[in-house]
């Protein structure tokens, strides 16, 4: 596959279709046992209070493969990310109800590079905090 978007069609300050990603415990241990990542602070609310967090948060890796999918999915291929890098500012709370939480993430190309690349920049946003800081992603265009 390649990438579906034109270098020459993009300019800066384009914005990509905004992405929405609910977030629940049921999420939470399924990505748990396909990463490995059994941390109690991800699924176990006593243990998560115990050491000062809220609640339940979710995997930070987590949240970075959803912010990305804005990106992945306007790009129309996830191997034309070349790079992609954040910044954890703040954790995903995951309360234990129905709904969860909600990942908000909006991204607009910050820069044309060289060799058809261009630069986006993410914003992710969770109960009106942002939750990743410096996110950003080069993806090469066709």
């Amino acid at each position: 596959m390649t990438a579906k978007i034109a270098y020459d069609e993009v300019e800066v300050g384009t914005e990509l279709p905004a992405g929405t990603f609910p977030v629940t415990r049921a999420t939470l241990v399924r990505y748990a046992g396909a990463s490995g990542d059994f941390n109690p602070i991800h699924w176990n609310e006593k243990f998560a209070v115990e050491v000062g967090l809220p609640d339940v948060i979710a995997h930070g890796m987590f949240t970075m493969a959803e912010a990305v999918r804005v990106v992945t999915d306007w790009a129309g291929d996830p191997a034309a990310v070349v790079e992609y890098g954040v910044r954890f500012t703040k954790p995903v709370v995951v309360p234990n109800d129905d709904e969860g939480a909600l990942i908000e993430v909006s991204a607009k190309v910050a820069a044309k590079l060289d060799d058809q690349l261009v630069r986006v920049d993410l914003t992710a946003m969770c109960a009106g905090q942002k939750v990743l800081g410096m996110s950003r992603a080069v993806v090469r265009l066709a």
